[in-house]
């Protein structure tokens, strides 16, 4: 190992053995020229944990945000992982450092109106009426759009359904379409299962699009969504058709699969009150996940607490 620049050597076995891209490699440098400057010309492995906290106050002081803070702290990190393996360290001085936390940022819900028009126009941004395929594309498009809408699916979970449970040749469904029960079962996050219910205006727009999906099966006849090639819809072509049907009806705002999850909790939200009830169609493993996402106040929760809890009403 170099003694007089242990960074070069690191830089070195990241492109070269572990094969790192171009663009992940531009990111560690720029960090590591940040350390090599805290260090301010002594040897790396005498900076401290005090030091790497006074590098975050001073970071976070000039307006790096939280991430790229967190992006910083991981690459050093990191760094003196790889370090202690080379050289005796009395300890990582980056280990017990944490970056400030992040500012929760949760995507502005769509007005009831705003997600009336979305459903209700054309659901693709092609040309209307100038031929078979495009048809179908609005039909499958409309059909995404409304079940988003109508079960507050993530986009993971959408584009993993399959048209009906199946069980074939070593694979089994682990998230389908329950036509007969008006429901999905889904495979959502943290590993758990859970049944929504699909309303009658989205079951509406995917009967319209099972009717014509079998003009797009080619290989695989299990995916409820299609490309036109006859593959399992791919998440970022589903952000683009949520996005351009956005554009097509009007909506100016950056529309896409989160905020029709985060459209459906808090319309549903506003007309229940039912807190519980959200949490557990949008999968959430605890209600302050879902206290976050729905944007709730205080002053509605304590509503919901003094008029629902036993021991908070008033007794005449």
């Amino acid at each position: 190992m170099n003694p007089t620049d242990p960074i070069a050597d690191y830089l070195d076995e990241l492109e070269h053995v572990r094969r790192l891209s171009a663009h992940t490699l531009r990111g560690y440098t720029h960090e590591l020229d940040e350390l090599k400057k805290l260090a301010n010309g002594r040897p790396l492995e005498q900076v401290t944990p005090a030091d790497v906290r006074g590098g975050v106050a001073r970071a976070h002081a000039g307006g790096l945000t939280a991430r790229s803070i967190a992006h910083r702290l991981s690459a050093w990190r990191a760094f003196y992982r790889w370090l202690a393996g080379r050289i005796e360290l009395d300890a990582n001085p980056v280990a017990a450092v944490r970056a400030p936390k992040r500012a929760k940022t949760l995507p502005k819900a769509l007005s009831v109106d705003d997600a009336t028009r979305l459903m209700e126009a054309p659901a693709s941004a092609a040309h209307a009426g100038e031929g078979a395929a495009d048809s179908i594309e609005t039909l499958r498009d409309h059909a995404m759009l409304e079940l988003f809408y109508s079960s507050g699916l993530r986009l993971a979970e959408l584009v993993s359904l399959d048209v009906h449970y199946l069980k074939r040749d070593g694979y089994e469904s682990a998230s389908w379409f329950k036509r007969d029960a008006a429901e999905v079962e889904v495979h959502g996050k943290g590993n758990r299962h859970r049944v929504v219910p699909v309303g009658k205006k989205a079951l509406a727009a995917l009967d319209a699009w099972l009717a014509v999906r079998g003009a797009w099966i080619k290989h695989d006849d299990a995916p409820l969504f299609l490309s036109v090639r006859g593959n399992r819809m791919a998440p970022g072509v589903v952000r683009e058709r949520v996005k351009r049907a956005a554009l097509a009806a009007g909506i100016p705002a950056n529309v896409h699969p989160h905020v029709l999850r985060h459209s459906f909790a808090t319309h549903l939200l506003q007309s229940s009150g039912d807190l519980r009830a959200v949490q557990e169609l949008l999968g959430h493993a605890s209600i302050s996940a879902t206290q976050v996402y729905t944007s709730l106040d205080f002053q509605h929760l304590a509503k919901i607490y003094d008029s629902a809890h036993p021991r908070a009403k008033k007794r005449d």
